[in-house]
């Protein structure tokens, strides 16, 4: 989990270092998630959330602010327990349950910042959120389907 812990908030540091033109404010690909369905899928539940609570803490005091823990928080709360949720039904398989953690990432950010700003006038920001969460859970999700399948020894991704 230690190591875990530490790839991901390296992931975390190089896509803070790196800025990635998506052209949409605010929205980052969140790299990090890639350890988190990982962990989601070879850990137990509470394990795979322990690493991403430590990730945003740690890289929120190394990197950022407090406001930049809130809503790290927030849409990571949102998107694991979805992801969790999702998972545990057998609905979808690990594209699908990363793109669900990713629109509900987006979704648990905004109702964060509409409750912090008082206005209701940020969820006409939703569409694009949405749209965003597709692209990065998808691409999220891939490059974690093929790297479940790829390390030996490990539960196979469904």
């Amino acid at each position: 989990m230690g190591l875990l812990t530490a790839l991901a908030l390296i992931v975390s540091y190089v896509e803070f270092l790196i800025p990635i033109p998506i052209g949409i404010p605010g929205v980052k690909p969140g790299l990090a998630n890639l350890v988190v369905v990982w962990a989601l899928y070879t850990l137990r539940p509470g394990e795979a959330l322990l690493i991403n609570m430590l990730r945003i803490f740690l890289s929120g005091f190394l990197f950022g602010n407090l406001s930049m823990i809130l809503y790290s928080l927030a849409g990571a709360l949102v998107s694991f327990l979805c992801m969790y949720l999702v998972k545990r039904s057998g609905l979808l398989q690990v594209v699908g349950v990363s793109i669900a953690g990713g629109i509900m990432h987006n979704m648990g950010q905004l109702a964060l910042a509409v409750l912090a700003l008082e206005t209701g006038s940020l969820v006409y920001y939703a569409p694009v959120l949405v749209l965003a969460g597709v692209v990065t859970g998808s691409v999220i999700g891939i490059v974690s389907r093929e790297v479940l399948r790829r390390v030996p020894g490990q539960k196979t991704a469904s």
